[in-house]
């Protein structure tokens, strides 16, 4: 009896402990709280079909949903000095770069890559805020530089997803000095005529807010981003005034003038092809050429 209470017990629980069972099968909605199916959810491109709510997206998953058959690619990000101040606070900054890379598979907070977007050709820069909540440093700035730059010297518009806390702390004056350098990038870009258009999608705030994510021909965002410089609890604790419903939301900065449109996740796609045809004079799609 011992034998049987004692080892066949376990041995069929084991058994059964080693079935492989998928994490993070329900995702619940930030806003309802309802709970999505995450096959649903993929399908949608990761927004909750009956809030409307868009969760986050890597930049790897927002690369695939923008491309054509979820191919293109991939621009290298240039090296940089990993650790120029040898900053540490709780931990070593090289510490947290190595966490970031393990958790992310990025190099850093950027992902570029080039390719057709229902077949307009582009370069798409994006920015990743699982990486350190997509903070501005040196290595995020040289990636900006390399896709304005590689959209400029191959006369393709640039594409720019934003999605930041902000510069990067352990960095310091080195991350502020990316907000000129890849303005000068952005102005290279317009001397070549082509055209630089941003995506806002949340967050997007800090020193990214105040530089390229601000500068495109065309602002687009997705709805319910919170885009700003100091987040709504900063600016109340030091007007000390109530904001508006809504404010710093991409809806709320569209009827402020500083959004041009608030475009639905599943619509940028033929949005931004659309766009880049009409601003480099491209025929219309499936529209014969003139003789």
């Amino acid at each position: 009896m011992n034998w049987i209470a004692n080892v066949v017990p376990p041995r069929i629980k084991d058994f059964f402990s080693r079935r492989d069972t998928p994490e993070n099968l329900w995702i619940k909605c930030p806003e309802t709280g309802q709970m999505v199916f995450h096959k649903d959810l993929e399908q949608n491109n990761y927004v909750i079909p009956t809030s409307n709510f868009h969760m986050r997206m890597t930049a790897t998953q927002r690369l695939t949903m923008m491309f054509d058959e979820g191919k293109w690619e991939d621009l290298p990000i240039p090296e940089v000095m990993a650790d120029p101040l040898k900053f540490r606070d709780e931990k070593r900054y090289t510490d947290r770069l190595k966490d970031a890379r393990t958790k992310t598979g990025m190099q850093d907070a950027i992902k570029l890559g080039v390719g057709t977007v229902d077949g307009v050709p582009m370069v798409i820069g994006v920015q990743d805020f699982d990486f350190m909540g997509g903070s501005l440093g040196m290595a995020a700035g040289e990636a900006v530089v390399k896709g304005l730059l590689t959209a400029t010297e191959r006369g393709l518009p640039f594409v720019m997803f934003a999605a930041s806390g902000g510069a990067r702390m352990q960095e310091g004056i080195l991350s502020l000095m990316q907000m000129p350098r890849t303005t000068v990038a952005i102005q290279r870009l317009r001397e070549a005529k082509k055209p630089y258009i941003v995506v806002l999608t949340n967050p997007t705030t800090g020193g990214v807010t105040a530089s390229y994510a601000m500068l495109g021909d065309v602002q687009l965002a997705e709805p319910g981003a919170l885009i700003g410089f100091a987040g709504p609890r900063v600016i109340e604790q030091t007007i000390r005034e109530k904001l508006p419903e809504g404010f710093q939301r991409s809806e709320y900065l569209k009827e402020h003038g500083m959004v041009d449109m608030v475009v639905h996740r599943n619509d940028l796609k033929s949005t931004l092809a659309r766009l880049c045809r009409l601003l480099t004079k491209a025929p219309a799609k499936d529209m014969p050429q003139a003789a």
